[in-house]
């Protein structure tokens, strides 16, 4: 038999419910603000002690609410927050399950796609999902399985707060943890993400997929390609943790596709250069300004994640000569449409020619004293002090040390890879120019 006080508070929780059932939009968003600043933090035993062991039957309410009216996008932040008091409380095991069961994940993964839903209202569901995700392996298993990467990476990529991106990393770095059987699915996910517009959600996937990349230990073979296309971004947040992921990937199966990629961007072809030149020769008498193609972009990151590589890892370094790097990083030395591309480039050559004695003898012998001289003085601002005459010599180079390096035992060397049976392309910048050689190319 219940005492009188058990009694008054199961009476008390009736008529909060029935309270509850028959208010309105407005009366509900008042009831919601008061559960929020009275139980915020509470333990799931303190809110069943306020609920006179009744919490679920409020859940359960709450959640029916979501369902009806998540659409609409009105009173969803309180909504949301109060179901997380319930989700987040510690010893909540029952009222999490109590929530899946009827369809909770799914719900808060349209509510990621929703266009009137707002910004605030969709970080409050990722951090519902983080809650969920943080739980156990199965929640894991259940958002992955629910099509939840795809909605989280999707969310990321057309979210415009910098505030609510970084709740979406924290829960693909959850997901990616402790997930055996979709990790793999997070890592995808997270490559695809590469491409995307937001260079915020660019720079958060490429820092997770460092995360990832470590726990999955094998690598799929799109990254290489996308790793590549991310250098012609203009935002050096973005390139520098592409340049870390690319420091990451040289330890794996991907490191000479890697490698070729990144030599290969130093020289862009004429097709993609070409599109600023018509412009300049269509009249000489208008100033012409460069744009900042994305092609020579990503030429100047490609000779800078070159020079990081070489300096953290000697073997690669060698692999790298092997590949003509020199000739390449000389041939971006003489692009004048891109000062930075020159900068990078030499930079790195510097490193390579007080390393290598093999690589400062044919790069002396291919500059020249003078330029040579120019260029050991400061190699950093050599750029600005090269005629168009020197800039052409750096551009149409011949250096090869590919050959020397095999007999002087500097690596061994693999013609099937480091060795192709045919010429580079010339620089564009140089064979534009040359109208003859160019048509017949093309």
């Amino acid at each position: 038999m219940t005492s009188i006080k058990e009694q008054a508070a199961i009476s008390r929780l009736l008529s909060f419910l029935q309270d509850w059932d028959n208010a309105g939009k407005v009366a509900r968003s008042h009831i919601l603000d008061s559960f929020i600043k009275a139980n915020q933090g509470k333990t799931a035993p303190e809110l069943e002690q306020e609920f006179s062991q009744g919490g679920s039957l409020f859940l359960v309410r709450l959640t029916t609410w979501l369902r009806l009216i998540y659409m609409t996008g009105s009173c969803l932040d309180k909504l949301l927050k109060s179901i997380g008091i319930f989700l987040s409380a510690v010893s909540s095991n029952r009222y999490l399950k109590e929530f899946l069961e009827v369809g909770g994940v799914l719900t808060l993964l349209e509510i990621l796609g929703m266009e009137k839903v707002k910004e605030e209202d969709k970080k409050e569901s990722i951090r519902l999902l983080q809650v969920i995700a943080n739980t156990g392996r199965k929640y894991k298993e259940l958002i992955c399985e629910s099509y939840g990467v795809r909605s989280i990476a999707e969310f990321l990529a057309k979210s415009k707060s910098e505030e609510t991106q970084e709740e979406v990393q924290i829960l693909m770095d959850s997901l990616v943890h402790g997930n055996p059987k979709y990790q793999n699915q997070v890592y995808k996910g997270l490559i695809a993400l590469l491409p995307c517009a937001s260079p915020k959600a660019q720079q958060l996937s490429l820092q997770t997929l460092r995360t990832a990349q470590s726990i999955i230990g094998t690598t799929h073979p799109s990254i290489v390609d996308c790793m590549l296309k991310v250098l012609r971004t203009m935002h050096l947040e973005v390139q520098y943790e592409a340049i870390e992921l690319i420091k990451d990937l040289v330890n794996y199966d991907v490191c000479q596709a890697l490698l070729k990629g990144l030599v290969a961007l130093l020289i862009p072809s004429v097709k993609e250069t070409s599109k600023l030149q018509p412009k300049i020769l269509n009249d000489s008498s208008v100033p012409q300004f460069t744009a900042h193609l994305p092609v020579f972009l990503q030429q100047a990151a490609a000779a800078k994640a070159i020079g990081v590589l070489a300096r953290s890892n000697t073997s690669v370094a060698e692999e790298l000569l092997h590949l003509r790097v020199v000739h390449s990083l000389m041939a971006a030395m003489g692009n004048t449409d891109h000062s930075n591309s020159q900068r990078q480039a030499s930079l790195t050559l510097e490193y390579l020619v007080q390393m290598f004695p093999v690589v400062e003898e044919h790069v002396r012998r291919s500059m020249g004293e003078g330029l040579y001289q120019l260029f050991l003085s400061n190699a950093e601002d050599l750029y600005m002090k090269i005629d168009s005459i020197q800039a052409d010599i750096l551009a149409a180079n011949k250096v090869n040390v590919s050959k020397a390096l095999c007999f002087s035992g500097v690596s061994p060397c693999n013609a099937s890879f480091y060795r192709g049976a045919h010429e580079p392309e010339k620089p564009a910048y140089i064979t534009y120019f040359q109208k003859e050689d160019t048509e017949g190319k093309e």
